[in-house]
Protein backbone atom coordinates (compact mmCIF):
# COMPACT_ATOMS: atom_id res chain seq x y z
CA UNK A 1 0.00 0.00 0.00
CA UNK A 2 1.14 3.33 -1.37
CA UNK A 3 0.77 6.73 0.65
CA UNK A 4 -0.23 9.81 -1.08
CA UNK A 5 -1.51 13.22 -0.34
CA UNK A 6 -4.18 13.25 -3.14
CA UNK A 7 -6.13 10.52 -4.49
CA UNK A 8 -8.44 11.86 -6.66
CA UNK A 9 -6.17 11.30 -9.87
CA UNK A 10 -5.67 7.61 -8.34
CA UNK A 11 -9.35 6.39 -8.53
CA UNK A 12 -9.21 6.83 -12.71
CA UNK A 13 -5.69 4.99 -13.53
CA UNK A 14 -8.30 1.69 -12.97
CA UNK A 15 -11.76 0.88 -13.64
CA UNK A 16 -11.88 -1.70 -10.45
CA UNK A 17 -10.61 1.36 -7.89
CA UNK A 18 -12.58 2.20 -5.14
CA UNK A 19 -12.49 5.60 -3.01
CA UNK A 20 -13.70 4.82 0.74
CA UNK A 21 -13.72 5.73 4.09
CA UNK A 22 -12.26 3.92 7.11
CA UNK A 23 -11.31 5.61 10.96
CA UNK A 24 -11.65 8.69 8.74
CA UNK A 25 -8.62 7.93 6.33
CA UNK A 26 -9.54 7.82 2.57
CA UNK A 27 -8.87 5.03 1.20
CA UNK A 28 -8.22 3.59 -2.45
CA UNK A 29 -9.35 -0.36 -2.61
CA UNK A 30 -8.69 -2.61 -5.63
CA UNK A 31 -9.96 -6.33 -5.42
CA UNK A 32 -8.79 -7.26 -8.60
CA UNK A 33 -5.65 -5.57 -9.26
CA UNK A 34 -4.00 -5.23 -5.16
CA UNK A 35 -1.11 -2.77 -6.67
CA UNK A 36 -3.19 0.10 -6.53
CA UNK A 37 -4.02 -0.19 -2.99
CA UNK A 38 -3.61 3.58 -0.98
CA UNK A 39 -3.95 5.63 1.34
CA UNK A 40 -3.96 9.14 2.19
CA UNK A 41 -1.85 10.68 4.63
Amino acid sequence: MKVFSSLKGLVSRNKYSKMIRRRGKIRIINKRFPRFKAVQG
